[in-house]
Protein backbone atom coordinates (compact mmCIF):
# COMPACT_ATOMS: atom_id res chain seq x y z
CA UNK A 1 0.00 0.00 0.00
CA UNK A 2 1.71 2.92 -1.21
CA UNK A 3 -0.91 5.66 -0.69
CA UNK A 4 0.49 8.33 1.76
CA UNK A 5 3.99 8.65 0.05
CA UNK A 6 5.09 12.04 0.43
CA UNK A 7 6.46 13.58 -2.79
CA UNK A 8 9.36 16.51 -2.64
CA UNK A 9 9.29 19.76 -3.68
CA UNK A 10 6.92 20.74 -6.25
CA UNK A 11 8.96 23.23 -8.19
CA UNK A 12 11.26 20.88 -10.79
CA UNK A 13 11.54 24.27 -13.31
CA UNK A 14 15.61 25.47 -14.09
CA UNK A 15 17.08 29.14 -14.52
CA UNK A 16 15.58 29.27 -17.84
CA UNK A 17 13.80 32.69 -18.95
CA UNK A 18 11.96 33.85 -15.81
CA UNK A 19 9.43 36.56 -18.06
CA UNK A 20 7.14 34.05 -17.80
CA UNK A 21 6.59 33.85 -13.64
CA UNK A 22 5.84 37.34 -13.55
CA UNK A 23 3.38 38.00 -16.29
CA UNK A 24 1.21 35.02 -15.77
CA UNK A 25 0.31 34.21 -19.80
CA UNK A 26 3.13 32.37 -22.38
CA UNK A 27 3.47 31.77 -25.70
CA UNK A 28 6.03 29.63 -25.74
CA UNK A 29 3.83 26.76 -24.11
CA UNK A 30 5.65 23.06 -25.68
CA UNK A 31 4.52 19.80 -25.30
CA UNK A 32 7.60 18.51 -27.28
CA UNK A 33 8.74 16.76 -24.32
CA UNK A 34 5.84 14.69 -22.83
CA UNK A 35 5.27 13.87 -27.13
CA UNK A 36 9.09 12.09 -26.54
CA UNK A 37 8.18 10.79 -23.01
CA UNK A 38 5.13 9.23 -24.31
CA UNK A 39 6.83 6.73 -27.52
CA UNK A 40 9.68 5.44 -24.40
CA UNK A 41 9.36 2.10 -22.93
CA UNK A 42 8.09 1.17 -19.67
CA UNK A 43 11.14 -0.98 -19.19
CA UNK A 44 14.73 -1.75 -20.41
CA UNK A 45 15.77 -3.93 -23.56
CA UNK A 46 15.17 -7.76 -22.18
CA UNK A 47 19.38 -8.96 -22.49
CA UNK A 48 21.23 -11.92 -21.02
CA UNK A 49 22.04 -10.67 -17.90
CA UNK A 50 25.50 -11.78 -15.87
CA UNK A 51 26.07 -12.40 -11.99
CA UNK A 52 28.23 -9.51 -10.31
CA UNK A 53 28.60 -5.90 -10.24
CA UNK A 54 27.70 -2.79 -7.92
CA UNK A 55 24.67 -0.87 -9.32
CA UNK A 56 24.73 3.12 -8.20
CA UNK A 57 21.45 4.62 -8.18
CA UNK A 58 21.04 8.33 -7.72
CA UNK A 59 18.17 9.41 -4.96
CA UNK A 60 17.18 12.70 -6.64
CA UNK A 61 16.33 15.14 -4.01
CA UNK A 62 17.05 18.19 -2.19
CA UNK A 63 17.12 17.16 1.15
CA UNK A 64 18.40 13.92 3.48
CA UNK A 65 16.42 11.16 3.31
CA UNK A 66 14.85 10.40 6.81
CA UNK A 67 15.53 6.89 7.16
CA UNK A 68 12.72 5.20 8.55
CA UNK A 69 13.33 1.80 7.41
CA UNK A 70 9.78 0.42 8.47
CA UNK A 71 6.95 0.43 5.57
CA UNK A 72 4.58 1.43 8.96
CA UNK A 73 6.26 4.48 10.26
CA UNK A 74 7.48 5.31 7.05
CA UNK A 75 5.75 8.39 5.29
CA UNK A 76 8.37 10.08 2.54
CA UNK A 77 8.93 8.84 -1.14
CA UNK A 78 12.86 9.55 -0.71
CA UNK A 79 13.47 7.20 2.25
CA UNK A 80 10.87 4.35 0.69
CA UNK A 81 12.81 4.57 -2.73
CA UNK A 82 16.40 3.96 -0.80
CA UNK A 83 14.45 1.11 1.35
CA UNK A 84 13.39 -0.62 -2.22
CA UNK A 85 16.05 -2.83 -2.62
CA UNK A 86 15.03 -4.78 0.37
CA UNK A 87 11.59 -3.98 0.36
CA UNK A 88 8.64 -6.42 -0.77
CA UNK A 89 5.20 -6.21 0.16
CA UNK A 90 3.17 -9.55 0.70
CA UNK A 91 1.34 -9.33 -2.92
CA UNK A 92 2.43 -9.24 -6.15
CA UNK A 93 -0.11 -8.32 -9.03
CA UNK A 94 -1.42 -8.00 -12.95
CA UNK A 95 -0.96 -4.56 -14.98
CA UNK A 96 -4.48 -3.90 -13.72
CA UNK A 97 -2.83 -3.76 -9.98
CA UNK A 98 -5.08 -7.07 -9.38
CA UNK A 99 -3.37 -8.86 -6.51
CA UNK A 100 -1.87 -12.38 -7.56
CA UNK A 101 -0.82 -15.73 -6.26
CA UNK A 102 3.01 -14.77 -7.47
CA UNK A 103 3.92 -12.69 -4.63
CA UNK A 104 5.84 -13.69 -1.12
CA UNK A 105 2.02 -14.65 0.35
CA UNK A 106 -1.35 -14.90 -1.39
CA UNK A 107 -4.74 -13.32 -0.56
CA UNK A 108 -8.01 -15.30 -0.07
CA UNK A 109 -11.57 -13.07 0.24
CA UNK A 110 -14.15 -14.70 2.01
CA UNK A 111 -17.68 -12.51 1.22
CA UNK A 112 -19.45 -14.77 3.13
CA UNK A 113 -17.31 -15.29 6.01
CA UNK A 114 -15.84 -11.69 5.83
CA UNK A 115 -12.27 -12.59 5.63
CA UNK A 116 -9.66 -12.39 4.05
CA UNK A 117 -6.68 -15.32 4.67
CA UNK A 118 -2.86 -14.45 3.96
CA UNK A 119 -0.96 -17.09 3.79
CA UNK A 120 3.03 -17.14 3.77
CA UNK A 121 4.87 -19.15 1.56
CA UNK A 122 6.99 -21.41 2.92
CA UNK A 123 10.92 -20.04 2.59
CA UNK A 124 9.95 -16.27 2.57
CA UNK A 125 12.43 -15.70 5.02
CA UNK A 126 13.71 -11.77 6.59
CA UNK A 127 17.62 -11.43 5.79
CA UNK A 128 18.39 -13.09 9.12
CA UNK A 129 17.13 -16.24 7.90
CA UNK A 130 13.93 -16.27 9.96
CA UNK A 131 10.89 -17.73 8.13
CA UNK A 132 8.02 -15.01 7.94
CA UNK A 133 5.31 -15.50 10.29
CA UNK A 134 1.54 -14.99 10.87
CA UNK A 135 2.75 -12.89 13.88
CA UNK A 136 4.83 -10.30 11.62
CA UNK A 137 1.54 -9.99 9.54
CA UNK A 138 -0.09 -9.06 12.86
CA UNK A 139 3.22 -7.28 14.48
CA UNK A 140 2.73 -4.72 11.72
CA UNK A 141 -0.92 -3.76 12.76
CA UNK A 142 -0.11 -3.75 16.13
CA UNK A 143 2.42 -0.93 15.08
CA UNK A 144 0.34 1.25 13.09
CA UNK A 145 -2.48 0.95 15.49
CA UNK A 146 -0.90 1.39 18.93
CA UNK A 147 -0.93 5.52 19.77
CA UNK A 148 2.54 5.42 21.17
CA UNK A 149 4.49 4.79 17.97
CA UNK A 150 2.68 7.98 16.22
CA UNK A 151 2.33 6.24 13.11
CA UNK A 152 1.29 8.41 10.58
CA UNK A 153 -0.46 5.61 8.82
CA UNK A 154 -3.47 4.91 11.06
CA UNK A 155 -6.93 5.50 9.75
CA UNK A 156 -10.36 4.61 10.54
CA UNK A 157 -10.61 2.64 7.36
CA UNK A 158 -8.90 -0.18 9.78
CA UNK A 159 -11.41 -0.40 11.83
CA UNK A 160 -13.06 -2.96 9.40
CA UNK A 161 -10.96 -5.63 11.26
CA UNK A 162 -12.75 -7.10 14.11
CA UNK A 163 -11.06 -5.07 17.61
CA UNK A 164 -8.67 -3.26 15.93
CA UNK A 165 -10.54 -0.30 17.64
CA UNK A 166 -10.18 -1.53 20.67
CA UNK A 167 -6.90 -2.12 20.50
CA UNK A 168 -6.21 1.63 19.41
CA UNK A 169 -8.05 3.16 21.67
CA UNK A 170 -6.08 0.56 24.51
CA UNK A 171 -8.90 -1.07 25.47
CA UNK A 172 -7.46 -4.47 24.05
CA UNK A 173 -3.71 -5.48 24.79
CA UNK A 174 -4.48 -7.97 21.12
CA UNK A 175 -6.40 -7.66 17.84
CA UNK A 176 -9.23 -9.81 18.30
CA UNK A 177 -10.22 -9.86 14.86
CA UNK A 178 -6.68 -11.37 13.81
CA UNK A 179 -6.67 -15.10 13.47
CA UNK A 180 -3.36 -17.72 13.69
CA UNK A 181 -5.09 -20.90 13.25
CA UNK A 182 -1.59 -22.62 13.59
CA UNK A 183 -0.21 -20.19 16.32
CA UNK A 184 2.07 -17.06 15.89
CA UNK A 185 4.84 -19.21 14.49
CA UNK A 186 2.56 -20.48 11.27
CA UNK A 187 2.03 -18.77 8.48
CA UNK A 188 -1.69 -18.17 8.00
CA UNK A 189 -3.76 -15.01 9.49
CA UNK A 190 -7.29 -14.65 9.07
CA UNK A 191 -8.84 -11.49 9.08
CA UNK A 192 -11.92 -10.60 10.58
CA UNK A 193 -14.13 -8.12 9.13
CA UNK A 194 -16.93 -6.35 9.41
CA UNK A 195 -17.54 -6.37 5.81
CA UNK A 196 -15.38 -6.62 2.98
CA UNK A 197 -14.75 -4.00 0.02
CA UNK A 198 -14.71 -3.79 -3.75
CA UNK A 199 -10.73 -2.44 -3.96
CA UNK A 200 -10.18 -5.48 -1.28
CA UNK A 201 -8.77 -7.78 -4.52
CA UNK A 202 -6.64 -4.85 -5.64
CA UNK A 203 -2.93 -3.89 -4.16
CA UNK A 204 -3.10 -0.52 -2.29
CA UNK A 205 -6.62 -0.76 -1.35
CA UNK A 206 -5.78 0.66 2.09
CA UNK A 207 -8.52 -1.85 4.15
CA UNK A 208 -5.72 -4.60 4.10
CA UNK A 209 -1.87 -3.90 5.23
CA UNK A 210 -0.04 -5.50 2.67
CA UNK A 211 3.29 -5.37 4.65
CA UNK A 212 5.13 -7.69 7.87
CA UNK A 213 7.31 -6.58 10.09
CA UNK A 214 9.77 -8.92 12.11
CA UNK A 215 8.12 -9.11 15.29
CA UNK A 216 11.19 -11.57 16.51
CA UNK A 217 13.68 -8.92 15.80
CA UNK A 218 11.48 -6.02 17.19
CA UNK A 219 8.87 -7.21 19.95
CA UNK A 220 11.59 -6.06 23.12
CA UNK A 221 11.89 -2.27 21.79
CA UNK A 222 8.94 -0.41 23.18
CA UNK A 223 6.29 0.91 20.55
CA UNK A 224 7.24 4.75 21.63
CA UNK A 225 10.67 4.20 21.04
CA UNK A 226 10.81 2.09 17.70
CA UNK A 227 10.62 4.88 15.02
CA UNK A 228 14.49 5.69 16.38
CA UNK A 229 15.71 2.64 17.45
CA UNK A 230 19.09 1.38 15.81
CA UNK A 231 17.00 -2.18 14.73
CA UNK A 232 14.47 0.84 12.45
CA UNK A 233 17.41 3.15 11.22
CA UNK A 234 20.96 1.13 11.32
CA UNK A 235 19.97 -2.57 10.96
CA UNK A 236 16.57 -3.41 9.59
CA UNK A 237 15.54 -6.97 8.41
CA UNK A 238 13.62 -7.40 5.26
CA UNK A 239 12.76 -10.14 2.99
CA UNK A 240 13.42 -8.53 0.12
CA UNK A 241 15.92 -9.55 -2.16
CA UNK A 242 18.70 -7.22 -0.81
CA UNK A 243 19.57 -6.57 2.75
CA UNK A 244 21.21 -3.43 4.19
CA UNK A 245 25.28 -2.99 4.52
CA UNK A 246 25.85 0.25 5.59
CA UNK A 247 23.89 3.64 5.90
CA UNK A 248 25.15 6.90 5.94
CA UNK A 249 22.12 9.04 8.06
CA UNK A 250 20.35 10.88 5.36
CA UNK A 251 22.97 10.59 2.45
CA UNK A 252 23.54 6.96 1.06
CA UNK A 253 22.70 3.17 1.73
CA UNK A 254 24.45 0.28 0.45
CA UNK A 255 22.52 -3.03 -0.20
CA UNK A 256 24.04 -6.70 -0.47
CA UNK A 257 22.13 -9.76 -1.70
CA UNK A 258 19.79 -11.10 0.97
CA UNK A 259 21.16 -15.18 0.68
CA UNK A 260 17.91 -16.28 2.23
CA UNK A 261 15.82 -14.56 -0.57
CA UNK A 262 13.12 -16.65 -1.42
CA UNK A 263 13.21 -16.08 -5.47
CA UNK A 264 16.40 -17.07 -5.58
CA UNK A 265 19.91 -15.05 -5.93
CA UNK A 266 19.75 -11.90 -6.77
CA UNK A 267 22.49 -11.04 -9.85
CA UNK A 268 23.81 -8.32 -8.48
CA UNK A 269 26.89 -8.02 -5.87
CA UNK A 270 25.88 -4.78 -4.57
CA UNK A 271 23.10 -1.46 -5.12
CA UNK A 272 23.98 1.40 -3.66
CA UNK A 273 21.57 4.57 -3.39
CA UNK A 274 23.10 8.09 -3.08
CA UNK A 275 21.73 11.30 -2.45
CA UNK A 276 22.16 13.89 -5.44
CA UNK A 277 20.76 17.34 -5.64
CA UNK A 278 18.27 18.15 -8.46
CA UNK A 279 20.50 21.20 -9.76
CA UNK A 280 23.23 18.44 -10.39
CA UNK A 281 21.43 15.70 -11.66
CA UNK A 282 21.54 16.22 -15.34
CA UNK A 283 25.21 16.60 -15.05
CA UNK A 284 25.05 13.58 -13.17
CA UNK A 285 23.10 11.58 -16.06
CA UNK A 286 25.63 13.06 -18.84
CA UNK A 287 28.98 12.13 -16.99
CA UNK A 288 27.43 8.40 -16.39
CA UNK A 289 28.11 8.91 -12.79
CA UNK A 290 25.15 6.86 -11.77
CA UNK A 291 23.45 3.69 -13.43
CA UNK A 292 20.15 4.81 -12.66
CA UNK A 293 18.82 8.42 -12.54
CA UNK A 294 15.80 10.37 -12.32
CA UNK A 295 15.50 13.37 -14.51
CA UNK A 296 14.40 16.58 -13.10
CA UNK A 297 11.87 17.31 -16.18
CA UNK A 298 12.90 20.66 -16.79
CA UNK A 299 16.27 19.94 -17.46
CA UNK A 300 15.10 17.29 -19.96
CA UNK A 301 17.28 19.04 -22.70
CA UNK A 302 20.33 19.09 -21.38
CA UNK A 303 19.88 15.82 -21.05
CA UNK A 304 17.71 14.25 -24.18
CA UNK A 305 20.98 13.65 -26.22
CA UNK A 306 23.03 11.46 -23.85
CA UNK A 307 24.70 8.63 -25.16
CA UNK A 308 24.85 5.00 -23.55
CA UNK A 309 21.69 5.36 -21.32
CA UNK A 310 18.12 4.22 -22.08
CA UNK A 311 15.10 6.38 -21.21
CA UNK A 312 12.50 4.23 -18.91
CA UNK A 313 9.40 6.18 -19.04
CA UNK A 314 5.61 6.36 -17.55
CA UNK A 315 3.42 8.84 -15.90
CA UNK A 316 3.20 7.66 -12.29
CA UNK A 317 0.21 7.29 -10.09
CA UNK A 318 0.80 10.87 -8.25
CA UNK A 319 -0.13 14.50 -7.83
CA UNK A 320 1.03 17.63 -6.62
CA UNK A 321 -1.65 19.95 -4.87
CA UNK A 322 -2.62 22.62 -3.21
CA UNK A 323 -4.55 22.40 0.18
CA UNK A 324 -6.66 25.02 2.75
CA UNK A 325 -5.88 24.41 6.15
CA UNK A 326 -9.41 24.19 7.96
CA UNK A 327 -8.67 22.61 11.23
CA UNK A 328 -6.71 20.49 13.28
CA UNK A 329 -6.15 16.95 14.04
CA UNK A 330 -7.82 15.49 17.32
CA UNK A 331 -5.49 12.67 18.60
CA UNK A 332 -7.46 11.55 21.33
CA UNK A 333 -10.59 11.04 19.20
CA UNK A 334 -8.34 9.97 16.75
CA UNK A 335 -10.33 12.34 14.16
CA UNK A 336 -9.80 15.50 11.76
CA UNK A 337 -12.08 18.37 13.30
CA UNK A 338 -12.92 21.84 11.38
CA UNK A 339 -12.95 24.62 12.68
CA UNK A 340 -16.08 26.98 11.48
CA UNK A 341 -14.26 30.20 11.67
CA UNK A 342 -10.98 29.11 9.81
CA UNK A 343 -9.22 31.94 8.12
CA UNK A 344 -9.81 29.92 4.64
CA UNK A 345 -13.39 28.25 5.33
CA UNK A 346 -14.50 30.51 2.77
CA UNK A 347 -15.23 28.69 -0.23
CA UNK A 348 -15.11 31.62 -2.28
CA UNK A 349 -11.84 32.53 -1.39
CA UNK A 350 -10.46 29.13 -1.85
CA UNK A 351 -12.27 28.91 -5.62
CA UNK A 352 -10.87 32.51 -6.35
CA UNK A 353 -7.38 31.39 -5.69
CA UNK A 354 -7.33 28.34 -7.27
CA UNK A 355 -8.73 30.24 -10.43
CA UNK A 356 -5.27 32.65 -10.01
CA UNK A 357 -2.61 30.14 -10.49
CA UNK A 358 -1.43 29.81 -14.11
CA UNK A 359 -0.45 26.24 -13.59
CA UNK A 360 -0.38 25.49 -16.49
CA UNK A 361 1.42 28.07 -18.15
CA UNK A 362 4.64 27.62 -15.76
CA UNK A 363 4.92 23.92 -16.07
CA UNK A 364 3.89 23.99 -19.90
CA UNK A 365 6.46 26.43 -20.32
CA UNK A 366 9.52 25.30 -18.28
CA UNK A 367 9.18 21.25 -18.65
CA UNK A 368 7.95 21.20 -22.75
CA UNK A 369 4.81 19.63 -21.30
CA UNK A 370 6.50 17.11 -19.12
CA UNK A 371 4.65 18.15 -16.29
CA UNK A 372 1.09 19.41 -16.90
CA UNK A 373 -1.90 20.51 -15.36
CA UNK A 374 -4.74 18.00 -14.01
CA UNK A 375 -8.59 18.59 -13.30
CA UNK A 376 -9.42 16.43 -10.58
CA UNK A 377 -8.13 14.36 -7.65
CA UNK A 378 -8.14 11.11 -9.96
CA UNK A 379 -5.48 10.98 -11.69
CA UNK A 380 -6.42 9.25 -15.37
CA UNK A 381 -4.75 6.46 -14.93
CA UNK A 382 -7.37 5.05 -12.77
CA UNK A 383 -9.32 4.77 -16.06
CA UNK A 384 -13.59 5.16 -15.77
CA UNK A 385 -12.77 6.20 -12.05
CA UNK A 386 -11.67 9.67 -13.91
CA UNK A 387 -13.66 11.83 -14.42
CA UNK A 388 -13.10 12.98 -18.06
CA UNK A 389 -15.91 16.01 -17.64
CA UNK A 390 -14.37 17.46 -15.17
CA UNK A 391 -12.45 20.83 -16.13
CA UNK A 392 -11.41 21.86 -12.74
CA UNK A 393 -9.93 25.08 -12.39
CA UNK A 394 -7.50 26.46 -15.37
CA UNK A 395 -6.44 30.23 -15.08
CA UNK A 396 -8.92 32.77 -15.09
CA UNK A 397 -7.93 36.19 -13.19
CA UNK A 398 -11.17 38.01 -14.34
CA UNK A 399 -13.26 35.00 -12.48
CA UNK A 400 -10.98 34.61 -9.87
CA UNK A 401 -11.38 38.71 -9.03
CA UNK A 402 -15.14 38.09 -9.45
CA UNK A 403 -16.00 35.65 -7.15
CA UNK A 404 -13.94 37.69 -4.50
CA UNK A 405 -15.93 40.78 -5.12
CA UNK A 406 -19.36 38.69 -5.05
CA UNK A 407 -18.22 36.94 -1.73
CA UNK A 408 -17.61 40.11 0.22
CA UNK A 409 -14.06 40.54 0.10
CA UNK A 410 -13.89 44.59 -0.75
CA UNK A 411 -10.39 46.52 -1.78
CA UNK A 412 -9.03 48.50 0.84
CA UNK A 413 -6.11 50.01 -0.74
CA UNK A 414 -3.89 47.59 -2.38
CA UNK A 415 -5.47 44.46 -0.37
CA UNK A 416 -8.85 42.96 0.13
CA UNK A 417 -10.32 42.48 3.45
CA UNK A 418 -12.19 39.71 4.73
CA UNK A 419 -16.62 40.30 4.70
CA UNK A 420 -16.58 41.67 7.64
CA UNK A 421 -13.90 44.54 6.84
CA UNK A 422 -10.83 43.07 8.92
CA UNK A 423 -7.24 42.75 7.15
CA UNK A 424 -6.73 39.50 5.85
CA UNK A 425 -3.12 38.26 5.30
CA UNK A 426 -2.91 34.80 3.78
CA UNK A 427 0.40 32.32 5.14
CA UNK A 428 1.58 30.03 2.35
CA UNK A 429 4.09 26.75 3.35
CA UNK A 430 5.64 25.69 0.49
CA UNK A 431 9.03 23.44 -0.27
CA UNK A 432 11.93 24.35 -0.64
CA UNK A 433 13.70 22.73 -4.49
CA UNK A 434 16.30 23.19 -6.92
CA UNK A 435 17.60 26.83 -7.79
CA UNK A 436 14.55 28.02 -9.47
CA UNK A 437 12.35 26.85 -6.38
CA UNK A 438 11.99 30.65 -5.03
CA UNK A 439 10.83 32.11 -8.13
CA UNK A 440 8.11 29.59 -9.06
CA UNK A 441 6.63 30.03 -6.04
CA UNK A 442 6.75 34.15 -5.99
CA UNK A 443 4.83 33.95 -8.93
CA UNK A 444 1.58 31.67 -7.53
CA UNK A 445 2.60 34.71 -4.96
CA UNK A 446 2.68 37.76 -7.59
CA UNK A 447 -0.80 35.80 -9.40
CA UNK A 448 -2.52 36.16 -5.31
CA UNK A 449 -1.78 39.62 -5.42
CA UNK A 450 -2.91 40.55 -8.50
CA UNK A 451 -6.75 39.79 -7.44
CA UNK A 452 -5.68 41.87 -4.29
CA UNK A 453 -4.72 39.11 -1.50
CA UNK A 454 -1.90 39.40 0.48
CA UNK A 455 -0.17 36.20 0.69
CA UNK A 456 2.68 35.35 2.30
CA UNK A 457 5.61 32.99 2.91
CA UNK A 458 5.32 31.29 6.50
CA UNK A 459 8.93 32.43 7.87
CA UNK A 460 9.56 34.60 5.14
CA UNK A 461 10.83 31.87 3.02
CA UNK A 462 11.05 28.16 1.53
CA UNK A 463 10.59 25.61 3.98
CA UNK A 464 12.97 21.95 4.24
CA UNK A 465 11.11 19.19 3.33
CA UNK A 466 11.30 17.72 6.90
CA UNK A 467 10.26 20.68 8.26
CA UNK A 468 7.57 21.38 5.98
CA UNK A 469 5.76 18.32 6.40
CA UNK A 470 6.23 18.29 10.41
CA UNK A 471 4.73 21.69 10.10
CA UNK A 472 1.93 19.87 7.95
CA UNK A 473 0.96 17.01 9.94
CA UNK A 474 0.83 18.92 13.32
CA UNK A 475 -1.23 21.43 11.81
CA UNK A 476 1.44 24.17 12.60
CA UNK A 477 -1.22 27.92 13.81
CA UNK A 478 0.74 30.43 11.55
CA UNK A 479 0.16 27.98 8.27
CA UNK A 480 -2.92 28.61 6.05
CA UNK A 481 -2.33 26.80 2.78
CA UNK A 482 0.34 24.74 1.67
CA UNK A 483 1.34 23.24 -1.38
CA UNK A 484 2.81 19.44 -1.40
CA UNK A 485 2.15 16.22 -3.00
CA UNK A 486 1.20 12.71 -3.20
CA UNK A 487 2.58 9.17 -4.39
CA UNK A 488 -0.45 7.33 -5.12
CA UNK A 489 -1.70 3.52 -4.21
CA UNK A 490 -2.68 1.57 -6.94
CA UNK A 491 -6.56 1.19 -5.80
CA UNK A 492 -8.13 4.45 -5.69
CA UNK A 493 -10.29 4.46 -2.68
CA UNK A 494 -9.98 7.37 -1.33
CA UNK A 495 -10.88 6.66 2.49
CA UNK A 496 -6.78 6.88 3.60
CA UNK A 497 -6.54 10.46 1.75
CA UNK A 498 -9.51 12.50 2.49
CA UNK A 499 -11.75 10.70 5.41
CA UNK A 500 -12.59 11.93 8.68
CA UNK A 501 -10.83 9.34 10.15
CA UNK A 502 -7.29 9.89 8.49
CA UNK A 503 -4.11 11.71 9.98
CA UNK A 504 -3.37 11.90 5.91
CA UNK A 505 -6.07 14.41 5.32
CA UNK A 506 -3.84 17.13 6.58
CA UNK A 507 -6.06 19.70 5.43
CA UNK A 508 -8.51 18.67 7.88
CA UNK A 509 -11.87 19.23 6.19
CA UNK A 510 -14.84 16.90 7.44
CA UNK A 511 -18.34 17.38 5.91
CA UNK A 512 -20.93 15.42 5.91
CA UNK A 513 -21.38 14.98 2.07
CA UNK A 514 -17.80 14.47 1.82
CA UNK A 515 -18.01 11.66 4.69
CA UNK A 516 -21.05 10.06 2.60
CA UNK A 517 -19.75 9.77 -0.59
CA UNK A 518 -16.28 8.27 0.75
CA UNK A 519 -18.34 5.48 2.38
CA UNK A 520 -20.69 4.80 -0.82
CA UNK A 521 -17.46 4.49 -2.86
CA UNK A 522 -16.08 1.57 -0.86
CA UNK A 523 -19.74 -0.12 0.40
CA UNK A 524 -21.27 -3.55 -0.30
CA UNK A 525 -23.47 -1.30 -3.56
CA UNK A 526 -19.83 -0.11 -5.33
CA UNK A 527 -19.39 -4.12 -5.65
CA UNK A 528 -21.18 -2.98 -8.59
CA UNK A 529 -18.38 -1.09 -11.11
CA UNK A 530 -21.23 1.48 -12.87
CA UNK A 531 -22.32 2.48 -9.27
CA UNK A 532 -18.64 2.76 -7.63
CA UNK A 533 -17.92 4.92 -11.35
CA UNK A 534 -20.74 7.23 -10.75
CA UNK A 535 -19.82 7.69 -6.34
CA UNK A 536 -15.94 8.14 -7.51
CA UNK A 537 -17.42 11.07 -10.25
CA UNK A 538 -19.72 12.58 -7.65
CA UNK A 539 -17.21 13.08 -5.46
CA UNK A 540 -14.62 14.31 -7.96
CA UNK A 541 -17.35 16.85 -8.56
CA UNK A 542 -17.63 17.73 -5.65
CA UNK A 543 -14.20 18.31 -4.52
CA UNK A 544 -13.76 20.65 -7.09
CA UNK A 545 -16.61 22.86 -6.26
CA UNK A 546 -15.53 23.15 -1.93
CA UNK A 547 -12.10 23.46 -3.66
CA UNK A 548 -10.10 22.63 -0.02
CA UNK A 549 -7.77 20.90 -2.02
CA UNK A 550 -6.77 21.73 -5.56
CA UNK A 551 -4.66 19.29 -7.76
CA UNK A 552 -2.13 21.04 -9.67
CA UNK A 553 0.06 19.25 -11.82
CA UNK A 554 1.75 15.21 -12.75
CA UNK A 555 4.84 14.44 -14.03
CA UNK A 556 6.17 12.17 -16.16
CA UNK A 557 8.67 9.86 -14.84
CA UNK A 558 12.08 9.63 -17.13
CA UNK A 559 14.90 7.44 -15.45
CA UNK A 560 18.11 7.47 -17.25
CA UNK A 561 19.10 3.37 -17.00
CA UNK A 562 23.01 2.53 -18.08
CA UNK A 563 22.25 0.71 -21.47
CA UNK A 564 24.45 -2.07 -19.94
CA UNK A 565 21.27 -3.11 -17.56
CA UNK A 566 18.18 -5.16 -18.30
CA UNK A 567 15.47 -6.13 -15.83
CA UNK A 568 14.71 -2.68 -15.24
CA UNK A 569 11.12 -1.85 -15.53
CA UNK A 570 8.39 0.01 -14.52
CA UNK A 571 5.22 -2.12 -15.35
CA UNK A 572 3.13 -3.04 -12.38
CA UNK A 573 3.37 -7.16 -12.69
CA UNK A 574 7.46 -6.55 -13.18
CA UNK A 575 7.19 -5.05 -9.56
CA UNK A 576 5.97 -5.30 -5.94
CA UNK A 577 3.44 -2.48 -4.42
CA UNK A 578 5.09 0.03 -6.55
CA UNK A 579 8.85 -0.89 -5.79
CA UNK A 580 11.49 -2.37 -8.56
CA UNK A 581 11.50 -6.09 -8.17
CA UNK A 582 15.89 -5.70 -7.93
CA UNK A 583 16.44 -9.42 -7.83
CA UNK A 584 16.13 -9.03 -11.71
CA UNK A 585 18.01 -5.52 -12.15
CA UNK A 586 21.65 -7.19 -13.47
CA UNK A 587 24.47 -5.95 -15.84
CA UNK A 588 23.77 -7.54 -19.55
CA UNK A 589 26.78 -9.98 -20.59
Amino acid sequence: MKKGKLLGSVGVLTAATLTLVACGKSNTKSNEGAKTASKFPIQTPVKTAKQGGTLKVAEVTNTPFTGVFNEELQMDQPSADVTSPGQESLFDTDDHYKINDKGPATLKLDRKAKTATITIKKGVKWSDGKQVTAKDIEFAYEIIANKATKSQRYATQFNIINGMSDYHEGKSKTISGIEMPDGPNGRVAILHCKELKPGMYYSGNGYIWEMAAPYHYLKNIPFAKLESSDEIRKKPLFFGPYQVKNVVRGQSVTWVPNKYYWRGKPKLDKIVYQVVSPNSASQAIKSHKFDITRVTNSQWKQVKDTKKVNFIAQIPLAYSYLAFKVGKWDAKKSKNVMNPHAKMGNKSLRQAMAYAMNTDDVYKHYTDGLSFQIPTLIPEQFGDYFDKSAKGYTYNIKKANQILDKAGFKKKGKWRTNPNGKPLTINLLAMSGNAIQQPIIQNFIQQWNKIGLNVKLVGGRLTEFNSFYDKVQNDDPKVDLFLAGWNLSTEPSQEQMYSEGTMSNYSRFVTPENTKLIQEMDSQKAFDHKYRVQKFHEWQKYMIDQAYVIPTKNDYRIDAVNSKITGYSLKPSQTNNGHQLWYKVAYTK
